[in-house]
């Protein structure tokens, strides 16, 4: 097996399209609202309807997210047209979809991941989304089911399409790829990249070949909306296409179903070209043309992205990160809660003991975290890096920051949290010992793996209320005088 998962000698070539819809207020060509979760058929005009003598008016906003989107995926920001792409789906009631084909209004990007590696974007472009259609009854797939129902709320909704290159060679990469930029559309504002909802989708290209040969036959895998599913999705199809060219079949091009409870694609259609879209210029839009002081302005408006904030972070820390603390930053970051990290740090709070919290205890309550004040939680990591709160009595005035905000120290106060006087601990310890003598004699003959049963058991005795780097010091003075 290669590092990939796939058998000896086969490479996986994998290219990405992300679908990702832009935080308009409202849709791409009409004012309809651009709202998820609304009544079925409620947030529907004659112009998303395609109805007869309707015309569509482009939205400014949608066009700005998506330069947002190409500056900051370092793309070429060039005039574009639109088109329509001509198909016969219920989901799209005129028939057509007004998309850009052959002059995009971004161009020639890269996105660069976190280890390292560069995947190059082809194009992102405008569209509009279609709407959704639900079978009912039998498999619940078009084939199987009763009957079908419609909703055209999202008919018009505005999208852009991200085109990878296709640079991505292992199921993991193409994982770390849509990661990335689901970050950067957050950070840009361009999406709130909610892929259990549909704000962002993934269709992935998967084709294998031997190491040198050229590309294989590609099959598409449409709609994946977790990562789970891509990472899975994509490991399945590669296996597939190769057990299929080593038993000396060939791999047909079309497009696949990703069924989570099966774990396995199912064919769908054959892939379609672009002939068979009939593609055709749009004649009621005009070229779209951004000039230059726009497109500046767009990019000024530009934030640190996220790989520039995770530098930030790995700075506070000071040093090497250590790889715990490299996925606490990458997570902190991907869930938008680095500057609740920083601002604490401002405020003299511990930079790793600030990321760990955010990381863990405040990413796990992240519709809370906007209303953390920084001045209380600085306060609070203050409290437990001086002994004064145990990191069991933190994590818990923790969440009473979050849940009601309010003073750390009078938090800890009601819930009886008061930190251990030298003696008293001194006793815990002693007791422990004296209750655990075999461990006792390891941990005072160097053998460190019994530190943490120790620390535990006075813990344990202690109700949470011993501080840990206190323990490991009475621990440590314990042993210095038994070695004398």
């Amino acid at each position: 097996m290669t590092d990939t998962g796939l058998a000896q000698g086969w490479e996986m070539v994998i290219g990405l399209e992300v679908h990702c819809e832009l935080a308009t207020r409202t849709k791409l060509f009409c004012g309809c609202p651009n709202a998820f979760g609304d009544e079925p058929n409620t947030n529907v005009c004659p112009v998303c309807l395609g109805l007869p003598g309707s015309l569509p008016v482009l939205n400014r906003h949608a066009v700005e997210l998506a330069m947002r989107i190409g500056t900051a995926l370092h793309c070429e920001i060039r005039p574009s047209t639109f088109h329509r792409k001509n198909y016969f789906y219920p989901d799209m009631p005129k028939d057509f979809q007004i998309s850009q084909y052959d002059a995009p209004i971004n161009t020639g990007g890269r996105l660069e991941l976190p280890d390292g590696s560069t995947v190059g974007i082809e194009r992102a472009h405008l569209e509009e989304d279609t709407g959704k259609t639900t079978h009912i009854g039998g498999t619940g797939r078009i084939g199987g089911a009763d009957y079908a129902l419609v909703d055209y709320n999202r008919a018009g909704v505005p999208l852009v399409e991200i085109v990878s290159a296709p640079d991505v060679r292992s199921a993991a990469q193409a994982r770390a790829y849509a990661g990335e930029l689901r970050s950067i559309l957050i950070a840009t504002g361009a999406s709130d990249g909610r892929m259990e909802e549909g704000s962002m989708r993934v269709d992935a290209n998967v084709s294998v070949r031997r190491h040198g040969e050229p590309l294989g036959t590609r099959c598409e895998i449409k709609n994946l909306n977790s990562m789970r599913s891509l990472l899975r999705a994509i490991t399945f199809e590669a296996d597939r296409q190769v057990a299929q060219l080593e038993s000396g079949e060939r791999i047909v091009q079309e497009t696949r179903h990703w069924d989570e409870g099966e774990g396995r694609t199912l064919s769908m259609r054959s892939k379609e070209e672009a002939n068979d879209y009939r593609y055709f210029p749009e004649p009621d839009l005009v070229a779209l043309v951004p000039d230059s002081r726009w497109q500046a302005d767009v990019a000024a408006s530009l934030g640190p992205l996220p790989a520039a904030r995770r530098a930030i972070l790995v700075g506070l820390l000071g040093g090497e990160p250590s790889p715990a603390q490299i996925d606490q930053i990458r997570s902190v970051v991907a869930s938008d809660l680095d500057a609740i990290v920083t601002s604490a740090c401002e405020l003299g709070a511990p930079p790793a003991l600030a990321l760990a919290r955010t990381a863990n205890e405040v990413a796990a309550n992240a519709d809370r975290a906007a209303s953390l004040d920084a001045g209380s939680f600085a306060k609070l990591l203050a409290l437990e890096s001086g002994g004064e709160l145990s990191a069991t009595q933190a994590k818990e005035v923790l969440a009473g920051l979050l849940a009601n905000g309010g003073d750390p120290a009078e938090i800890a106060k009601t819930l009886g949290f008061e930190s251990m006087r030298a003696d008293d601990l001194a006793a815990v310890v002693a007791g422990v010992i004296d209750a655990h003598p075999g461990e006792w004699e390891k941990f005072a003959d160097g053998d460190p793996k019994v530190a943490g049963f120790l620390t535990g058991q006075v813990m344990k005795a202690s109700g949470g209320k011993a501080n840990g780097k206190a323990v490991a010091a009475e621990l440590a003075r314990l042993r210095s005088g038994a070695g004398t």
